[in-house]
């Protein structure tokens, strides 16, 4: 097992004024293919505006920043504060135009680089039964 991994980034997030779009690498593009037929996809991208020792080393923290949550592990949130600094979304695909999937907006900076691309399957990605604590009920 090795101690660390090569990730390439297969694009960036595009974002002008209202409109947000997932930008592919020429390189990626193939790998668009069939993705038209999908609504939703679930991104994976890169918190790169937030890296720093120090935060790679934060392991607790109050959900959405609100001290009125409890104290919490990072792997028990969505904080961006984190070991690895992935983020993940699962994105509503508007349109796709070459190597561009316009998507609804979500909270990426834009030239946040993109990881991965995967299509929602909503019989394997949707869990109803699904529970969490309390005070992500109040969101």
């Amino acid at each position: 097992m090795t101690d660390r991994f090569a990730i390439v980034p297969i694009g960036v997030i595009d974002k002008q004024g209202d409109t947000m779009a997932v930008r592919i690498y020429d390189a990626f593009a193939d790998g668009l293919l069939g993705l038209d037929q999908h609504s939703h996809i679930i991104l994976t991208t890169w918190f790169h505006k937030n890296d720093g020792s120090e935060k790679r080393q934060t392991l607790q923290v109050h959900p959405r920043g609100d001290r009125r949550n409890p104290l919490t592990g990072v792997f028990a949130t969505r904080s961006p504060v984190r070991p690895n600094l992935l983020a993940l979304f699962v994105c509503k695909v508007l349109s796709i135009e070459g190597n561009r999937i316009f998507i609804d907006p979500i909270e990426a900076f834009d030239g946040s680089p993109v990881i991965d691309i995967k299509p929602y399957i909503p019989r394997i990605d949707a869990i109803p039964e699904a529970t969490g604590p309390a005070w992500r009920e109040k969101e």
